[in-house]
């Protein structure tokens, strides 16, 4: 009955509760809501979000960041999200409450450059990036791109050797020495061997009757790894959470240490240099285990004290382990939390402790550089850390110092910065690989080497012998060039005799044989400098000729009215009225093919695998393709997150480079002056806005990945040449003069050899003169002035594409085609005039002297054969007929042969003979030519 008695007392209460509520919410005065009026809106953090429909998930988004609406295509900018006076480094400390005033850092002496205005930017992570050492002649190095390669000190020079996954493998992650043998992470999971230069799939295989859970090894994933101190041994993170060991390389021999209980193991922190068999983890949580098989239980947790618990937990990265820092047997391993700040799990006396050694002021540390045993200073030990905005910093910690003072902490960070115009990338721990040489990763791709004067850089071998005692403890930078994957301009080795061998250098004296050197006059007071600048700081803000540039109305007709689909058998040509013809070499007869639609066509943006990509009067994208033996066409504006364009890549890819990969895009121009990213690789159709650097909108596409993989090359509406990198995602800015503002029309790229990355970008200048931008080992980038070919003629439209590697066609502003090509290491013009004109004063005007000049005459072709019938007076007004040259981009039409455009219409075909010898081979009547000539057409259907 007790209980009976004590459920209806509850009940009791309850009932009494209830009644309470009521009778206090009937009393409850109405509700008010005074009006809001002069309220305004407060922005207080710097952090937002946008959703990305490709990958379906949130992604942090850069500030500024601008508000943009688009309304049937048409976008504008509404608003813009700017950085509040905190700085990106407060607002990852686990938002602590600051001062709203911009903090200054405290800069030391010794510093290397002052910040700029966006040195607070916090960086992308870059999860592919790697460094590790197999020997002081020999780092790997996994990029951005997942691509493998080696730099080699070959006894001369650093080179780089690729050993890249193959294609079905996917992209590499990281990179692991075990007793001389190479293993090889991908982003999938997978493990590889590489055996006789092979990368081979290497499966984890375990005693199963010992571990049930080794019954799923065929699906094991890796996630990271990480080799013992003696170099025999490699542990293993997976993704599932499991502690993998490969104790044995041949045969492999495998062990399965599990995970923690209750709790999984997210990064490997270190491995113990004396107790070899004791490894630290840390958990998703961020919390430390240590595990030591030979002790029961294998698992012990590392609980946080509560000084710790302040700054967060860790963050699971690899940490850092020295011995002796507090005495000669204590153990110290150093980690960061997730509040970026550097901490220590210290053993001391056998008693563990956990001390906290913050962070610079202002700033939010992300990877620890592991510890070098041999160190130049005696009285301290140096850490190197990498912050989320890109820089790097040395933490000098006393030896014997029993506890780390708060004012001697301050005091112990050094500021080394990071390269001009460069980050270190974000999370990408640095490689000691020589005393005082330390290899990091930056976040463009590159790496840059923080060495010590005089014991480092590009030229600088390893060192094994030096004096102490002259060793200067300023640190300086050099930045050092990645290969092309990652988009940059570092040459791979080869097999040949000399300097850039694989194996053994031999030095050999500086020729020219294979690589053409531009001997042109320069630009006066050009010096070595900086090529790559960071956007916002350069001077190009004081051109304002990005907003105020208007395009002419036939821009985008003049720039993209031919096309290239098949060599010599298939072009296109849009029609100032719109409309769409395909000249078709078929059955042993050439004819004019229409291919209608329903609103007038503006150009031919781009042809990919016969598929060409066209634009219409609204900006609308469209591709004309041929599906099951019919042709049909496809709006790619009205696909998701499609826009409409005025431009596109000038040229289809490369000779002897083409191929077609998984991550195969064109890139286009939008109306706004963004640039577009259009994936077309296996039919995957996808648009990505790439968008444009700070303050200025895109007028033209110069080049895309004929002269560097990965790189498309644009000028801006200023005039100024810029590079968007497909891998890093990242806008750079090049050297120019203030002085030099470029056309706003496509360019072309001369690269003579597909193994060689020697060459250079042709564009016009805003004066009508041809300008290159030359590339070569030797002297890097370097701006070359060519000028026009006589003071009363200017160029006046796009260059014709690159042939053979040293020759290409201008049109001058006198309906004349010149040429500009290379003889003997000199650059020459020659006119060649129009077809049936040969009786003009052809010169050959050379680069040693305005006086210097020869007569060179490109000749009509004797068998006229091939020429529209009656062309005798070809300028006769009757027939409207005018053979001088039109100012349109011309096309290749075969490796030897080039295609123009007439003023009347018509097209005509020039063709080379022998090395610079070019002869007009015929003149090809169009359907809407007013100089009538004969033609076959037929309807497209």
């Amino acid at each position: 009955m007790s209980i009976f008695h004590l459920i209806i007392f509850i009940c009791f209460l309850l009932s009494i509760s209830y009644l309470v509520f009521l009778t206090s919410a009937s009393w409850c005065p109405p509700l008010t809501f005074p009006q809001q009026t002069t309220r305004q809106f407060e922005q207080r953090t710097d952090r937002f979000w946008e959703f990305q429909e490709e990958s379906n998930s949130w992604v942090e988004v850069k500030l500024p960041f601008d508000l943009v609406s688009c309304v049937n295509d048409n976008c504008t900018k509404v608003g813009l999200i700017d950085q509040t006076s905190k700085t990106e480094e407060e607002h990852l400390a686990n938002g602590k409450d600051v001062s709203n005033k911009t903090k200054s850092l405290k800069m030391r002496e010794g510093d290397l450059i002052g910040l700029e205005e966006n040195s607070y930017t916090v960086l992308p992570l870059r999860r592919r990036m790697s460094l590790t050492k197999m020997s002081d002649t020999s780092i790997w190095v996994t990029g951005e791109s997942g691509s493998i390669y080696e730099r080699f000190w070959n006894g001369v020079q650093w080179v780089i050797a690729p050993h890249d996954l193959q294609i079905s493998a996917g992209r590499a992650v990281s990179v692991l020495i075990v007793n001389q043998t190479i293993f090889t992470i991908s982003e999938e999971g997978n493990l590889y061997q590489m055996k006789l230069s092979d990368w081979v799939e290497l499966k984890p295989a375990f005693n199963q009757s010992i571990n049930k859970e080794a019954e799923q090894s065929s699906v094991i994933q890796m996630k990271s790894g990480t080799v013992s101190y003696d170099g025999l041994r490699v542990y293993f993170c997976t993704k599932t959470g499991l502690l993998l060991e490969l104790s044995e390389v041949e045969p492999p021999r495998w062990e399965n240490h599990g995970r923690p209980p209750g709790a999984d193991v997210a990064a490997i922190a270190d491995m113990a240099r004396i107790r070899t068999d004791v490894v630290y983890t840390i958990s998703p949580t961020g919390d430390l285990y240590e595990y030591d098989k030979s002790s029961r239980p294998s698992w012990k947790k590392h609980l946080q004290s509560e000084e710790t618990d302040k700054d967060g937990s860790l963050v699971p990265l690899q940490g850092c382990m020295i011995y002796g820092l507090s005495g000669d047997h204590s153990v110290s391993l150093f980690l960061l939390s997730k509040g970026g700040k550097l901490v220590e799990r210290r053993l001391h006396q056998r008693k563990w402790k956990w001390i906290t050694h913050g962070s610079p002021e202002d700033h939010h540390l992300t990877s620890i550089t592991p510890f070098l045993e041999d160190e130049l200073k005696e009285r301290f030990f140096s850490l190197f850390l990498t912050t989320s905005t890109g820089s790097v910093f040395e933490y000098q910690i006393p030896k014997h110092l029993g506890t780390v003072q708060e004012d001697q902490i301050a005091e112990a960070w050094q500021n080394h910065m990071h390269p001009p115009n460069a980050k270190a990338a974000r999370g990408i721990p640095g490689l000691k690989f020589q005393l005082g040489r330390i290899l990091f990763a930056l976040d463009d791709g590159r790496l840059a080497e923080l060495h010590l004067p005089g014991l480092g850089g590009q030229n600088s071998g390893p060192t094994n012998q030096f004096n102490r005692k002259k060793l200067s403890s300023k640190y300086i930078w050099s930045i050092l060039d990645a290969p092309e994957s990652e988009g940059w301009n570092g040459e791979y080795c080869t097999e040949e005799r000399g300097p850039m061998n694989c194996i053994a250098g031999i030095k050999d004296e500086p020729n020219d044989s294979g690589n053409i050197r531009s001997l042109t006059r320069r630009r006066k007071g050009t010096k070595a400098q900086q090529d790559y600048l960071s956007l916002g700081t350069s001077r190009s803000r004081l051109v304002k000729a990005s907003e105020e540039y208007r395009f002419p109305d036939n821009w985008i007709n003049t720039s993209f009215r031919l096309r290239l689909v098949q060599a010599g058998v298939s072009f296109f040509i849009i029609t100032e009225a719109g409309l769409i013809f395909e000249y078709l070499y078929t059955e042993s007869v050439w004819l004019w093919l229409r291919h209608d639609h329903s609103t007038p066509m503006r150009g031919a943006l781009g042809n990919y695998n016969g598929s060409v990509f066209f634009v219409d009067v609204y900006g609308t994208l469209l591709i004309r393709e041929r599906s099951n033996n019919e042709l049909a066409w496809i709006n790619c504006t009205a696909m998701r997150k499609g826009r409409q364009v005025i431009g596109g890549p000038p040229w289809d890819g490369m000779s002897g480079k083409l191929k077609v990969t998984a991550e195969d895009a064109l890139f286009f121009v939008s109306k706004s002056g963004r640039l577009l990213q259009f994936s077309v690789a296996l039919r995957k159709f996808k648009w990505k806005d790439c968008r444009s650097p700070p303050e200025t909108k895109l007028a033209c596409i110069i080049d895309q990945e004929v002269f560097r993989e990965n790189i498309v090359f644009v000028v801006g509406r200023n005039g100024r040449l810029y590079q968007y990198n497909k891998v890093t995602e990242l806008w750079h800015e090049h050297h120019q003069s203030q002085h030099l503002v470029l056309s706003r029309l496509p360019g072309t790229a001369m690269r003579p050899s597909f193994f060689s990355l020697t060459g250079s970008l042709f564009m016009l200048s805003e004066d009508g003169g041809l300008v290159e931008y030359h590339w070569n080992a030797w002297n890097g980038w370097n701006w070359v002035e060519h000028g026009t070919p006589s003071k009363d003629v200017t160029l006046v439209a796009p260059p014709s594409p690159c042939i053979k590697g040293n020759q290409l066609f201008l049109i001058g502003s006198d309906g004349n085609i010149y040429l500009r090509y290379m003889d003997q290491l000199i650059w020459r013009w020659k006119n060649c005039g129009f077809p049936q004109n040969g009786d003009g004063d052809t010169r050959d005007q050379t680069e040693m002297g305005a006086n210097d000049r020869m007569q060179e005459v490109c000749m009509d072709n004797d068998p006229t054969a091939n020429l529209d019938i009656n062309l005798k007076n070809p300028n006769d007004q009757n027939r409207k007929c005018d053979p001088k040259v039109a100012p349109t981009r011309p096309i290749p039409f075969s490796e030897d042969s080039v295609i123009f455009e007439l003023r009347d219409g018509r097209l005509a075909e020039i063709q080379k003979v022998q090395d610079s010898k070019w002869v007009w081979q015929r003149i090809i009547g169009t359907p809407t030519s007013s100089c009538k000539g004969s033609y076959l057409t037929a309807l497209a259907s």
